[in-house]
């Protein structure tokens, strides 16, 4: 008697009708080919690295697919023959096979949505603790441990850009430089004020103590991309850096902040060496945070800037993470929910990211 396994509802390649055109993607890829062939190309480098890039990113959708369409009939072929011997061992190992395909084809097709101007650039991300003193201050500093252990689990690189930490636990602000494809288009997600519900490990009574946290992404954007900022709206001021202490002590006016007075935004830099670094690290920031401005009044169908800019407080929280009196992650955007609080905060955010992207590109779609 055959046995039932996972089912797949689709080849991973079956992806037209705007979500990815097989043949269409073909075909770009071999224009892209043979422009990068030809060699007058780069008399023109802004457009070769143009050029380079768009063929990188569908070179590794294509082969995405490819390597996807390879596994999944692999595990059909191994499941056939174990189905037909009876080894019941093997076909529950065909089965997580096929579980496993299943969920990266999943994904595959989630990153087919990312076709947003800076979807694929580098993010910049930034913490902020709400009232509370330290234990917001904590909670900041344990979501910065979850966003770093999701980039690393993605093969992220992660600089560290601003740091202010509490005075007895966890960081004031914090501010990430997030490297790897696609990054800003799965952070972009994460945007929003995130409350934590649990036992104050800092409160003898052992009481329960409601913290918030803010959290603000947007693209590190490149030369290609022109944005023009008057230097006499950008109000710059410098502060001395914080250090480790003693013989180690920044003893100068390093560190940089910016702001731009029109719109409000600042943006802050102190990982630099020299206060020319981190000037210099500043500006690429600020032109990042008002590309980001620029890109979302582009959106008709995402939250404006200054309602994502709100009080970090009751009434403005994307997701709610309870470890007392019960264990629940839940994002109230999309109503995905989780027991799995600890697995969450070891940066298991793609559940969480891959709704909030299907329900935005949907929202999208219809406006």
């Amino acid at each position: 008697m055959s046995r039932q396994l996972l089912p797949i509802s689709s080849s991973p390649s079956d992806c037209s009708g705007g979500v990815f055109d097989w043949d269409l993607a073909l075909r770009k890829l071999d224009e892209l080919n043979a422009r990068v062939e030809d060699p007058t190309l780069w008399d023109r480098p802004a457009d070769a690295q143009a050029v380079m890039r768009e063929r990188t990113q569908l070179s590794g959708q294509v082969e995405s697919v490819m390597r996807l369409e390879r596994d999944l009939a692999d595990a059909l072929g191994y499941a056939e023959m174990a189905d037909a011997e009876g080894d019941e061992a093997s076909l529950d190992e065909a089965r997580a096979q096929l579980a496993m395909i299943k969920d990266q084809a999943g994904r595959a097709e989630l990153e087919a949505l990312l076709s947003g101007e800076a979807d694929s650039n580098d993010a910049y991300l930034e913490i902020n603790s709400g009232a509370g003193g330290t234990e917001s201050n904590d909670w900041a500093g344990m979501l910065l441990r979850m966003y770093s252990r999701w980039a690393n689990a993605h093969g992220m690189g992660i600089d560290l850009i601003e740091e202010t930490q509490g005075e007895q636990a966890g960081i004031k602000s914090v501010t990430l430089q997030i490297k790897g494809h696609n990054a800003y288009g799965w952070l972009k997600t994460e945007a929003g004020v995130h409350r934590l519900v649990r036992i104050s490990p800092f409160d003898s009574a052992a009481k329960r103590h409601t913290s918030f946290a803010s959290v603000w992404v947007y693209p590190v954007v490149d030369d290609t991309i022109e944005i023009d900022i008057n230097p006499s709206d950008v109000r710059t001021d410098t502060y001395r850096a914080s250090g480790a202490g003693g013989q180690h002590i920044n003893k100068t006016d390093s560190a940089v902040r910016l702001t731009h007075i029109p719109t409000g935004v600042a943006v802050a830099c102190q990982a630099g060496r020299s206060q020319h670094q981190n000037r210099e690290e500043a500006w690429k920031m600020l032109r990042a945070r008002l590309y980001e401005l620029e890109l979302q009044r582009r959106e008709a169908a995402a939250q404006v800037l200054e309602d994502q800019k709100t009080d970090i407080g009751w009434g403005h929280q994307i997701r709610s993470y309870v470890l007392q009196p019960y264990q629940m992650v839940k994002d109230l955007r999309t109503e995905m929910e989780t027991s799995d609080t600890q697995g969450v905060l070891d940066g298991d955010l793609d559940r969480f990211m891959g709704a909030s992207l299907a329900q935005r590109v949907g929202v999208t779609r219809e406006a």
